[in-house]
């Protein structure tokens, strides 16, 4: 009789985070057709204001070695109205660009994931909802979690 209360008292208490995560999941509508949906479920942390989730949105493709390649696009942030939660669109890749150095025509391409160009897109950590991004079919979402030093320094006068 213990073990039968003990599993379901753990049963429950592990069913409750992905009920949560099913629960606001709601909020976030199906992809389009001719989109998809990735949805990132972060653990909790005991002080979130340190952390910070980079999103980097791209398409692994088939390069040279040598330029440095990129997709013109931007991620737009919406708020979904009736909820006010966020949620990230990149609504098309742009075309591809890179650098323009001379390669050897012979060199064998190489696969490399391009990104989108611009600056680092940081956004809020945030474990009690999900960060869901809408992205084209074929195009990939990757991130990177940022971590600042709780210790904070003085700048020099000058």
């Amino acid at each position: 009789m213990k073990n039968l209360c003990l599993t379901a008292l753990l049963s429950f208490f592990l069913a409750v985070p992905v009920a949560r995560a099913a629960d606001n999941m709601k909020a976030f509508p199906p992809a389009d057709e001719g989109m998809t949906r990735h949805v990132l479920q972060l653990p909790k942390q005991d002080d979130e204001s340190l952390f910070r989730v980079e999103l980097i949105v791209g398409k692994t493709v088939l390069t040279d070695a040598n330029n440095v390649y990129f997709f013109g696009g931007r991620i737009v942030e919406e708020t979904i109205e009736g909820w006010g939660f966020p949620r990230y669109m990149v609504k098309a890749l742009g075309p591809m660009g890179g650098s323009l150095m001379a390669v050897d025509p012979d060199a064998p391409k190489v696969e490399r994931f391009v990104k989108l160009a611009r600056e680092p897109h940081l956004i809020r950590y945030n474990s009690r909802l999900p960060v869901v991004v809408y992205v084209p079919e074929g195009v990939e979402v990757r991130y990177r979690i940022w971590r600042a030093e709780p210790e904070m320094r003085p700048m020099e006068v000058g």
